[in-house]
């Protein structure tokens, strides 16, 4: 009875929990299981949970307590265009995606602040040129970003191409490509805060 009472608990706080257990305790697990034949639904769930932590490649990486300034304006750039990269497959499924953004709001009535979603503004980088052509900016805030030397759109053939044009320049942020354009558009909207 002890060790039923024992298996339960194990079970339990290894299924709820999804914590991977030390190697001695899972087998003790296993081994009590076994014991009792009417658990063996359980000991086949507990094996599959083995296996599948085998599968993982574990690493003694720990979580950065900062980041560069450079990648924080990296990751914010990155943000913005999954954004533009789910507004273009929206628009290319007929569909409207409105994103949300948490707001702090006051009641009028009873005067308690209170978190509401609220929808976000978010307008497209695509744009038509005089020409017809289709063009797309890459911003960092209100500033457009120099991805060349006077270059500062990309020409895209169809709207269908917008979602693969967006995710190319999404993986040009990640490979630092675009640091040098960033940190100028950064310092320009820094210096217009200093004047």
């Amino acid at each position: 009875m002890f060790e039923q009472k024992k298996l339960n608990i194990f079970t339990l706080s290894v299924h709820t929990a999804l914590k991977p257990c030390p190697a001695t305790l899972y087998e003790h697990i296993v081994s009590v299981a076994l014991r009792h034949k009417s658990l063996t639904h359980t000991t086949e769930k507990l094996k599959g949970l083995k296996m599948t932590l085998a599968n993982l490649k574990l690493t003694a990486a720990k979580k950065p307590t900062q980041i560069s300034a450079v990648v924080q304006r990296r990751n914010r750039l990155v943000m913005r265009l999954r954004e533009q990269i789910k507004l273009a497959k929206a628009e290319q499924n007929g569909t409207a995606y409105l994103p949300t953004k948490l707001r702090s709001v006051t009641d009028t009535e009873t005067g308690i602040r209170k978190q509401v979603a609220l929808p976000k503004r978010l307008k497209s980088w695509a744009f038509v040129t005089e020409n017809g052509k289709l063009c797309v900016n890459v911003r960092y805030g209100a500033r457009i970003l120099e991805l060349a030397k006077g270059k500062t759109a990309i020409e895209v053939a169809t709207a269908k191409e917008l979602v693969t044009t967006f995710e190319t320049i999404c993986a040009a942020v990640t490979a630092d490509e675009l640091d040098a354009a960033i940190d100028a558009a950064s310092n320009q909207l820094r210096s217009g805060f200093t004047k």
